[in-house]
């Protein structure tokens, strides 16, 4: 199989699971039904802020390849959306971010303790949507992946301010943190669809993989993004003293003088006035092309991942859980 003749947008790509995605949104918003207003209030407008809901149409697009069609799908799309977006009302609490998806973030419009709490909902609806579905394997996959998620947030919390952290320290943290999702959301339609052991280890290994990438390239839009595009401040990971991958590069490429500028702006959270000259560090050390490596590296991983499941080369849901991978390489937002 090749991604010769797959379209080229993730647009659509993602309009193969439009109907399927719909679906998902008339249980979403069945779900989101509380008898307390303001939960309701803080649920939909971070569901509304748009995003490609990536990870929900991982599940679908993989189900696709699968050949699973059952309504259960719809059902376990939502539940995954619901604890990602659990994972971001309280990601922008501890990061105290402001700006997501162009937009202000929740906790900036209704404030932290909402934010929190509406979080703690999104979680247990999910738990109740899980029990509802009876899948003992999915459930098994999902409170694996929300624990695993939580260790990774907690673990990014203690890296804080840390500039000793290297590169194995910083890809644990994004496996945990971003990838399990991802990884949780294929191998569930593996589980759904009834599939043998080695077709559920390449969901595994194309979802970790995928999520991976996924995130060094965020990272990397820290740094050589467009605001505009991307919907948040850039400069927000130095700010909150993330050592991300592209810091860790510069970090070693650079002169003593470059290295301790970047390990000062961690260690003390940098400023506008840092910002500027950190990007000219990161650019000048080769660190961009570094990182973007370091993805394609993990795209790559993704895509031998389908590959090695010979799916037919009519099957245009394999084609484009290829093409997805392929494309977080041009990814500007």
């Amino acid at each position: 199989m090749t991604t010769e003749a797959v379209p080229r947008t993730t647009a659509d790509i993602l309009a193969l699971i439009a109907d399927d995605m719909r679906e998902v949104d008339r249980v979403i918003g069945r779900r989101l039904n509380s008898g307390v207003p303001l939960v309701g209030e803080v649920s939909r407008y971070i569901i509304a802020a748009g995003g490609k809901r990536l990870r929900p149409a991982l599940l679908l697009m993989m189900c696709g390849a699968l050949g699973h069609r059952g309504t259960e799908r719809f059902d376990f799309a939502a539940v995954v959306e619901f604890i990602h977006t659990a994972t971001l009302l309280h990601d922008d609490v501890v990061d105290e971010s402001t700006l997501r998806r162009g937009r202000p973030t929740a906790n900036e419009s209704f404030g932290n303790p909402a934010s929190v709490l509406v979080g703690d909902f999104l979680y247990s609806r999910a738990f109740q949507m899980m029990v509802d579905g009876g899948r003992m394997e999915v459930m098994r996959i999902l409170a694996e992946a929300t624990n695993v998620i939580a260790e990774g947030e907690v673990q990014q919390l203690m890296n804080m301010h840390d500039a000793s952290l290297d590169q194995a320290g910083y890809l644990q943290v994004i496996r945990s943190k971003t990838a399990k999702l991802f990884e949780a959301s294929v191998r569930i339609a593996a589980v759904l669809a009834d599939a043998p052991p080695a077709v559920e280890q390449a969901c595994i290994v194309y979802g970790q993989a995928l999520g991976t990438a996924f995130q060094v390239i965020d990272d990397l839009l820290d740094y050589d993004g467009d605001a505009g595009e991307m919907g948040k401040n850039l400069g927000d990971d130095l700010r909150e003293g993330k050592a991300t991958l592209p810091l860790i590069i510069a970090m070693q490429r650079g002169t003593p003088a470059q290295a301790q500028l970047v390990r000062t702006a961690i260690e003390q959270g940098g400023d506008s006035s840092d910002l500027e000259s950190i990007m000219d560090i990161v650019r000048e050390t080769g660190a961009l092309d570094s990182v973007r490596q370091a993805a394609a590296a993990e795209a790559q991983r993704a895509m031998d991942a389908i590959e090695a499941l010979n799916f037919e080369k009519d099957n245009p849901y394999a084609e484009g859980l290829l093409q997805l991978a392929a494309q977080l390489l041009g990814r500007r937002a």
